[in-house]
Protein backbone atom coordinates (compact mmCIF):
# COMPACT_ATOMS: atom_id res chain seq x y z
CA UNK A 1 0.00 0.00 0.00
CA UNK A 2 1.25 3.44 -1.06
CA UNK A 3 2.73 5.69 2.08
CA UNK A 4 0.23 8.18 1.26
CA UNK A 5 -2.61 5.95 2.01
CA UNK A 6 -1.26 4.92 5.10
CA UNK A 7 -1.13 8.18 6.10
CA UNK A 8 -4.15 9.36 5.39
CA UNK A 9 -5.63 5.91 7.00
CA UNK A 10 -3.40 6.97 10.06
CA UNK A 11 -5.01 10.00 10.65
CA UNK A 12 -8.77 8.58 10.28
CA UNK A 13 -7.97 6.05 13.48
CA UNK A 14 -7.77 8.69 16.08
CA UNK A 15 -10.72 10.93 17.34
CA UNK A 16 -8.58 11.57 20.50
CA UNK A 17 -4.23 11.39 20.00
CA UNK A 18 -3.54 9.58 23.28
CA UNK A 19 0.28 9.01 23.83
CA UNK A 20 1.89 5.82 24.11
CA UNK A 21 3.68 6.37 27.08
CA UNK A 22 1.75 7.66 30.20
CA UNK A 23 -1.40 7.16 28.65
CA UNK A 24 -2.68 4.05 29.52
CA UNK A 25 -4.84 4.22 32.57
CA UNK A 26 -7.47 2.11 33.19
CA UNK A 27 -10.65 3.94 32.16
CA UNK A 28 -13.47 3.15 34.71
CA UNK A 29 -15.71 0.41 33.29
CA UNK A 30 -19.90 1.29 32.66
CA UNK A 31 -22.30 0.85 35.45
CA UNK A 32 -24.29 -2.10 36.28
CA UNK A 33 -26.95 -2.35 33.77
CA UNK A 34 -25.91 0.72 31.76
CA UNK A 35 -25.29 0.95 27.96
CA UNK A 36 -22.97 2.96 25.90
CA UNK A 37 -24.70 4.36 23.22
CA UNK A 38 -21.85 4.96 20.69
CA UNK A 39 -21.72 6.42 16.93
CA UNK A 40 -19.56 4.60 14.35
CA UNK A 41 -17.82 7.99 12.26
CA UNK A 42 -19.05 8.34 9.04
CA UNK A 43 -19.67 5.64 6.41
CA UNK A 44 -22.22 4.05 3.91
CA UNK A 45 -24.39 2.66 5.30
CA UNK A 46 -24.03 4.16 8.71
CA UNK A 47 -24.64 1.73 11.35
CA UNK A 48 -25.10 2.88 15.07
CA UNK A 49 -24.60 0.86 17.80
CA UNK A 50 -24.35 0.86 21.84
CA UNK A 51 -22.37 -1.29 24.00
CA UNK A 52 -24.31 -3.40 26.34
CA UNK A 53 -22.15 -4.94 29.57
CA UNK A 54 -22.79 -8.65 29.44
CA UNK A 55 -19.95 -9.57 32.20
CA UNK A 56 -18.53 -7.19 34.34
CA UNK A 57 -16.06 -7.61 37.43
CA UNK A 58 -13.15 -9.20 35.54
CA UNK A 59 -9.17 -8.74 36.57
CA UNK A 60 -7.41 -7.56 33.41
CA UNK A 61 -9.36 -10.09 30.68
CA UNK A 62 -6.90 -11.24 28.00
CA UNK A 63 -9.18 -13.33 25.76
CA UNK A 64 -12.35 -14.86 25.04
CA UNK A 65 -14.10 -18.08 23.12
CA UNK A 66 -17.00 -19.43 22.91
CA UNK A 67 -17.95 -23.01 23.66
CA UNK A 68 -20.60 -25.65 21.68
CA UNK A 69 -23.75 -24.80 23.17
CA UNK A 70 -23.16 -21.40 24.02
CA UNK A 71 -20.59 -21.28 27.34
CA UNK A 72 -18.33 -19.14 26.83
CA UNK A 73 -14.49 -18.90 28.35
CA UNK A 74 -12.43 -15.97 29.57
CA UNK A 75 -8.88 -15.88 30.44
CA UNK A 76 -7.70 -13.52 33.27
CA UNK A 77 -3.77 -12.54 33.05
CA UNK A 78 -3.31 -13.56 36.92
CA UNK A 79 -3.91 -16.76 35.95
CA UNK A 80 -7.63 -17.42 36.04
CA UNK A 81 -9.57 -19.06 33.31
CA UNK A 82 -13.17 -18.20 34.09
CA UNK A 83 -16.67 -19.69 32.50
CA UNK A 84 -19.84 -17.75 31.88
CA UNK A 85 -22.82 -20.29 31.77
CA UNK A 86 -26.28 -19.14 30.50
CA UNK A 87 -25.23 -15.66 30.78
CA UNK A 88 -23.93 -15.48 34.39
CA UNK A 89 -19.95 -15.87 35.44
CA UNK A 90 -19.35 -18.29 37.83
CA UNK A 91 -17.69 -17.13 41.25
CA UNK A 92 -14.97 -19.74 41.02
CA UNK A 93 -12.17 -19.92 38.36
CA UNK A 94 -11.58 -23.19 36.32
CA UNK A 95 -9.67 -25.45 38.22
CA UNK A 96 -6.34 -26.51 36.55
CA UNK A 97 -4.50 -23.75 34.76
CA UNK A 98 -0.75 -23.92 34.98
CA UNK A 99 0.89 -21.76 37.16
CA UNK A 100 1.79 -18.51 34.98
CA UNK A 101 4.44 -16.28 35.41
CA UNK A 102 1.85 -13.17 35.77
CA UNK A 103 4.10 -10.20 36.03
CA UNK A 104 3.55 -7.33 33.57
CA UNK A 105 2.65 -8.00 30.28
CA UNK A 106 2.80 -11.79 31.33
CA UNK A 107 0.31 -13.68 32.69
CA UNK A 108 -2.88 -16.52 30.87
CA UNK A 109 -3.35 -15.34 27.60
CA UNK A 110 -4.89 -16.90 25.02
CA UNK A 111 -7.76 -19.65 25.00
CA UNK A 112 -8.49 -21.46 21.97
CA UNK A 113 -10.92 -24.39 21.67
CA UNK A 114 -10.24 -27.21 19.07
CA UNK A 115 -12.36 -26.80 16.19
CA UNK A 116 -13.67 -30.62 16.93
CA UNK A 117 -14.17 -29.63 20.70
CA UNK A 118 -17.44 -30.76 20.84
CA UNK A 119 -16.57 -34.21 20.72
CA UNK A 120 -12.83 -34.24 21.94
CA UNK A 121 -13.19 -31.63 24.69
CA UNK A 122 -10.10 -30.10 24.33
CA UNK A 123 -8.77 -26.60 24.88
CA UNK A 124 -5.74 -24.82 24.00
CA UNK A 125 -3.81 -22.54 26.28
CA UNK A 126 -1.29 -19.65 26.27
CA UNK A 127 0.62 -18.23 28.89
CA UNK A 128 4.24 -17.09 30.53
CA UNK A 129 5.86 -19.23 32.66
CA UNK A 130 9.42 -18.37 34.76
CA UNK A 131 10.55 -15.52 36.74
CA UNK A 132 11.82 -12.17 36.28
CA UNK A 133 14.94 -13.03 34.82
CA UNK A 134 14.14 -16.17 33.08
CA UNK A 135 10.93 -16.59 30.84
CA UNK A 136 9.09 -17.91 27.80
CA UNK A 137 5.77 -18.44 26.18
CA UNK A 138 4.59 -21.69 26.41
CA UNK A 139 1.51 -23.60 24.49
CA UNK A 140 -0.66 -26.29 26.51
CA UNK A 141 -3.16 -28.19 26.02
CA UNK A 142 -5.78 -29.88 28.43
CA UNK A 143 -9.34 -31.59 28.43
CA UNK A 144 -12.14 -29.61 29.72
CA UNK A 145 -15.29 -31.68 30.24
CA UNK A 146 -17.58 -28.93 32.09
CA UNK A 147 -15.83 -28.10 35.35
CA UNK A 148 -12.00 -28.93 35.78
CA UNK A 149 -8.92 -28.74 33.08
CA UNK A 150 -7.49 -32.04 33.36
CA UNK A 151 -4.58 -34.01 31.13
CA UNK A 152 -2.89 -30.93 30.88
CA UNK A 153 0.57 -30.88 28.58
CA UNK A 154 2.68 -28.54 27.75
CA UNK A 155 3.13 -28.77 23.73
CA UNK A 156 5.42 -26.10 22.85
CA UNK A 157 7.40 -23.76 24.92
CA UNK A 158 9.66 -21.31 23.41
CA UNK A 159 13.65 -22.73 23.85
CA UNK A 160 15.10 -19.60 24.50
CA UNK A 161 14.84 -17.99 28.30
CA UNK A 162 14.56 -14.31 28.52
CA UNK A 163 14.56 -11.24 31.30
CA UNK A 164 12.01 -9.12 31.59
CA UNK A 165 8.15 -9.16 31.65
CA UNK A 166 7.51 -7.89 27.64
CA UNK A 167 6.53 -8.89 24.23
CA UNK A 168 5.07 -12.42 24.50
CA UNK A 169 2.50 -11.88 21.61
CA UNK A 170 0.55 -15.54 22.53
CA UNK A 171 -1.66 -15.39 19.90
CA UNK A 172 -3.66 -18.21 18.56
CA UNK A 173 -5.95 -19.34 15.17
CA UNK A 174 -6.92 -22.46 13.96
CA UNK A 175 -6.32 -22.46 10.23
CA UNK A 176 -9.18 -24.38 7.89
CA UNK A 177 -7.06 -27.46 7.71
CA UNK A 178 -6.91 -28.39 11.54
CA UNK A 179 -3.73 -26.89 12.01
CA UNK A 180 -2.96 -23.92 15.03
CA UNK A 181 -1.06 -20.74 14.31
CA UNK A 182 0.80 -19.08 17.59
CA UNK A 183 2.42 -15.81 17.47
CA UNK A 184 4.97 -15.34 19.76
CA UNK A 185 6.51 -11.91 20.25
CA UNK A 186 10.53 -10.29 19.78
CA UNK A 187 11.46 -10.82 23.88
CA UNK A 188 11.04 -7.32 24.85
CA UNK A 189 12.28 -3.57 24.56
CA UNK A 190 15.92 -2.36 24.92
CA UNK A 191 17.40 -2.92 27.14
CA UNK A 192 16.84 -6.25 26.82
CA UNK A 193 19.65 -8.72 25.43
CA UNK A 194 19.90 -11.81 24.24
CA UNK A 195 23.38 -13.38 22.95
CA UNK A 196 25.19 -9.87 23.19
CA UNK A 197 22.77 -8.00 21.58
CA UNK A 198 19.39 -6.29 21.55
CA UNK A 199 16.75 -9.29 21.98
CA UNK A 200 14.65 -7.48 19.60
CA UNK A 201 17.10 -8.72 16.43
CA UNK A 202 15.94 -12.42 16.87
CA UNK A 203 12.84 -11.79 15.02
CA UNK A 204 15.20 -11.67 11.88
CA UNK A 205 16.61 -14.93 13.00
CA UNK A 206 14.62 -17.75 11.86
CA UNK A 207 16.19 -20.18 14.09
CA UNK A 208 14.88 -18.68 17.01
CA UNK A 209 10.83 -18.07 17.89
CA UNK A 210 11.08 -14.66 18.83
CA UNK A 211 9.14 -12.35 16.90
CA UNK A 212 7.77 -15.24 14.35
CA UNK A 213 4.42 -16.85 13.46
CA UNK A 214 4.58 -20.77 14.16
CA UNK A 215 2.24 -23.48 12.88
CA UNK A 216 1.27 -26.37 14.70
CA UNK A 217 -0.46 -30.16 14.04
CA UNK A 218 -3.24 -30.42 16.72
CA UNK A 219 -0.66 -32.70 19.17
CA UNK A 220 2.03 -29.95 19.08
CA UNK A 221 4.02 -31.27 16.84
CA UNK A 222 5.50 -28.53 14.00
CA UNK A 223 3.58 -28.72 10.91
CA UNK A 224 6.64 -30.01 8.50
CA UNK A 225 5.36 -28.88 5.27
CA UNK A 226 5.96 -24.63 6.11
CA UNK A 227 7.65 -22.63 3.60
CA UNK A 228 10.70 -22.86 5.85
CA UNK A 229 11.44 -26.77 5.77
CA UNK A 230 14.26 -26.58 3.17
CA UNK A 231 15.91 -23.61 5.17
CA UNK A 232 18.88 -25.08 7.07
CA UNK A 233 18.84 -24.34 10.69
CA UNK A 234 15.32 -23.05 10.53
CA UNK A 235 12.95 -23.01 13.32
CA UNK A 236 10.54 -26.51 12.83
CA UNK A 237 7.11 -24.81 12.49
CA UNK A 238 8.06 -21.01 11.36
CA UNK A 239 5.34 -19.65 9.21
CA UNK A 240 6.62 -15.68 9.20
CA UNK A 241 9.21 -13.87 10.48
CA UNK A 242 10.29 -10.21 11.30
CA UNK A 243 7.17 -9.18 13.87
CA UNK A 244 7.65 -7.35 17.05
CA UNK A 245 4.26 -8.24 19.01
CA UNK A 246 1.54 -9.53 17.59
CA UNK A 247 -1.65 -9.18 19.97
CA UNK A 248 -4.62 -9.92 17.15
CA UNK A 249 -4.46 -12.67 14.63
CA UNK A 250 -7.77 -13.32 12.64
CA UNK A 251 -8.88 -15.56 9.54
CA UNK A 252 -10.63 -14.23 6.70
CA UNK A 253 -12.92 -17.38 5.63
CA UNK A 254 -14.51 -15.88 3.15
CA UNK A 255 -10.88 -15.46 1.04
CA UNK A 256 -9.03 -17.60 3.18
CA UNK A 257 -6.12 -14.59 4.11
CA UNK A 258 -4.93 -14.36 7.72
CA UNK A 259 -4.35 -10.86 9.09
CA UNK A 260 -2.69 -9.71 11.96
CA UNK A 261 -2.39 -6.28 14.43
CA UNK A 262 0.77 -6.07 16.30
CA UNK A 263 2.20 -3.38 18.46
CA UNK A 264 5.12 -0.67 17.38
CA UNK A 265 7.24 1.02 19.55
CA UNK A 266 6.84 4.68 20.16
CA UNK A 267 4.02 4.77 16.81
CA UNK A 268 4.14 2.71 13.88
CA UNK A 269 1.79 0.34 14.97
CA UNK A 270 0.62 -2.25 11.93
CA UNK A 271 -1.84 -4.31 10.16
CA UNK A 272 -0.33 -7.08 8.34
CA UNK A 273 -1.82 -9.66 6.13
CA UNK A 274 0.01 -12.83 6.59
CA UNK A 275 1.36 -15.25 3.75
CA UNK A 276 3.46 -17.81 4.55
CA UNK A 277 7.49 -17.65 4.02
CA UNK A 278 7.22 -13.91 4.21
CA UNK A 279 9.01 -11.78 6.53
CA UNK A 280 7.19 -8.47 7.80
CA UNK A 281 10.73 -6.50 8.59
CA UNK A 282 11.07 -5.93 12.03
CA UNK A 283 13.04 -4.87 13.38
CA UNK A 284 15.14 -3.58 10.11
CA UNK A 285 12.21 -1.71 8.53
CA UNK A 286 9.80 0.13 10.62
CA UNK A 287 7.72 3.29 10.98
CA UNK A 288 8.27 2.50 14.98
CA UNK A 289 10.61 5.03 17.12
CA UNK A 290 12.94 4.43 19.96
CA UNK A 291 10.84 5.63 23.09
CA UNK A 292 13.37 7.93 23.75
CA UNK A 293 13.28 9.72 20.74
CA UNK A 294 15.46 8.50 17.38
CA UNK A 295 13.98 6.17 14.71
CA UNK A 296 14.33 2.49 14.94
CA UNK A 297 15.47 1.49 11.50
CA UNK A 298 17.13 4.03 9.09
CA UNK A 299 14.31 2.50 6.45
CA UNK A 300 10.29 1.97 6.54
CA UNK A 301 10.44 -0.11 3.40
CA UNK A 302 12.96 -2.41 1.68
CA UNK A 303 12.90 -5.28 -1.04
CA UNK A 304 11.95 -8.74 -0.03
CA UNK A 305 10.70 -7.25 3.14
CA UNK A 306 6.65 -6.90 3.25
CA UNK A 307 4.96 -3.48 4.26
CA UNK A 308 2.04 -3.22 6.65
CA UNK A 309 -1.30 -2.35 5.13
CA UNK A 310 -1.94 -0.13 8.07
CA UNK A 311 0.11 1.90 10.08
CA UNK A 312 -1.42 3.53 13.23
CA UNK A 313 1.02 6.86 14.21
CA UNK A 314 0.56 7.60 17.34
CA UNK A 315 -0.08 4.38 18.66
CA UNK A 316 -3.24 2.49 19.13
CA UNK A 317 -1.90 -0.19 20.94
CA UNK A 318 -3.54 -2.97 18.74
CA UNK A 319 -4.86 -5.77 20.58
CA UNK A 320 -7.37 -8.08 19.60
CA UNK A 321 -8.60 -8.62 16.20
CA UNK A 322 -11.61 -10.29 13.78
CA UNK A 323 -13.39 -10.36 10.51
CA UNK A 324 -17.04 -10.12 10.64
CA UNK A 325 -19.07 -12.51 8.83
CA UNK A 326 -22.52 -12.23 9.83
CA UNK A 327 -25.80 -9.90 9.01
CA UNK A 328 -26.21 -8.33 12.26
CA UNK A 329 -24.53 -5.30 11.14
CA UNK A 330 -25.55 -4.11 7.40
CA UNK A 331 -22.49 -3.02 5.78
CA UNK A 332 -19.77 -4.53 7.76
CA UNK A 333 -19.25 -8.45 6.40
CA UNK A 334 -16.03 -8.98 5.51
CA UNK A 335 -14.25 -5.88 7.37
CA UNK A 336 -12.01 -6.37 10.01
CA UNK A 337 -12.52 -5.47 13.30
CA UNK A 338 -9.84 -4.20 15.84
CA UNK A 339 -9.10 -3.85 19.35
CA UNK A 340 -7.48 -0.51 20.78
CA UNK A 341 -5.98 -0.46 24.56
CA UNK A 342 -4.41 3.37 24.18
CA UNK A 343 -7.51 4.35 21.77
CA UNK A 344 -9.73 2.82 23.88
CA UNK A 345 -11.76 2.18 20.70
CA UNK A 346 -12.82 -0.51 18.07
CA UNK A 347 -11.15 0.16 14.28
CA UNK A 348 -13.52 -0.67 11.90
CA UNK A 349 -10.92 -1.44 8.89
CA UNK A 350 -13.48 -1.48 5.34
CA UNK A 351 -12.04 -4.03 2.63
CA UNK A 352 -12.43 -4.80 -0.94
CA UNK A 353 -12.55 -7.69 -2.32
CA UNK A 354 -9.20 -7.66 -3.07
CA UNK A 355 -8.47 -7.48 0.74
CA UNK A 356 -6.98 -4.26 0.54
CA UNK A 357 -8.39 -1.54 3.23
CA UNK A 358 -10.36 0.78 1.69
CA UNK A 359 -11.97 3.04 4.56
CA UNK A 360 -11.05 3.37 8.47
CA UNK A 361 -13.69 4.51 10.88
CA UNK A 362 -13.95 3.90 15.07
CA UNK A 363 -16.32 2.77 17.43
CA UNK A 364 -15.19 4.77 20.82
CA UNK A 365 -15.45 2.78 23.75
CA UNK A 366 -14.14 4.44 26.83
CA UNK A 367 -12.07 1.49 28.38
CA UNK A 368 -8.62 -0.47 27.20
CA UNK A 369 -9.84 -2.94 24.57
CA UNK A 370 -7.87 -6.39 25.04
CA UNK A 371 -10.01 -8.43 22.66
CA UNK A 372 -12.78 -8.58 19.98
CA UNK A 373 -14.73 -11.45 18.78
CA UNK A 374 -17.62 -12.07 16.50
CA UNK A 375 -19.88 -14.52 18.34
CA UNK A 376 -22.12 -17.43 17.68
CA UNK A 377 -25.25 -15.04 17.49
CA UNK A 378 -23.56 -12.82 15.19
CA UNK A 379 -22.77 -9.99 17.21
CA UNK A 380 -19.53 -8.21 18.07
CA UNK A 381 -18.38 -8.96 21.44
CA UNK A 382 -15.18 -6.95 23.21
CA UNK A 383 -13.16 -7.29 26.14
CA UNK A 384 -11.98 -4.27 28.03
CA UNK A 385 -9.05 -4.34 29.99
CA UNK A 386 -9.10 -3.37 33.76
CA UNK A 387 -7.96 -4.05 37.40
CA UNK A 388 -11.39 -5.73 38.63
CA UNK A 389 -13.42 -3.67 36.14
CA UNK A 390 -12.55 -5.57 33.13
CA UNK A 391 -15.87 -6.38 30.98
CA UNK A 392 -17.48 -8.10 28.09
CA UNK A 393 -19.71 -6.17 25.91
CA UNK A 394 -22.06 -6.79 23.38
CA UNK A 395 -21.95 -4.35 20.15
CA UNK A 396 -25.74 -3.94 19.42
CA UNK A 397 -27.48 -2.20 16.73
CA UNK A 398 -29.39 1.06 17.68
CA UNK A 399 -33.22 1.41 16.12
CA UNK A 400 -32.50 3.63 13.57
CA UNK A 401 -33.51 6.86 14.34
CA UNK A 402 -32.02 6.95 17.90
CA UNK A 403 -29.52 9.44 19.25
CA UNK A 404 -26.59 8.00 20.99
CA UNK A 405 -25.81 10.22 23.75
CA UNK A 406 -22.05 9.97 23.19
CA UNK A 407 -21.65 10.45 19.57
CA UNK A 408 -18.35 10.58 18.07
CA UNK A 409 -18.12 13.57 15.62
Amino acid sequence: MPLYLRTILSCLALTALVPLLGGCRDAAGPSPGSTLPVQVAPSTPAVRVRAVPVVQGLEHPWSVAWLPGGDLLITERPGRLRLVRSGVLEAQPIPGVPEVFAVGQGGLLDVAPHPDFASNRLLYLTYSAGSGTANHTRLARARFEGRTLSDLKVLYAVPQLKGGAQHFGSRLLWLPDTTLLMAIGDGGNPPIRLGGELIRNQAQNPASAFGKILRFNADGTPAADGPFAATPGALPGLWSLGHRNIQGLALDPLHLRVWASEHGARGGDELNRIEEGENYGWPKVTHSREYFGPAIAEATSAPGLRDPEVVWTPAIAPSGLTLYTGDRYPGWRGDLFAGGLVSRQVHRLVLDQQGAVRDQQTIPIGARVRDVRQGPDGFLYVLTDGAGDGALLRLEPLPEGTAPSNASP
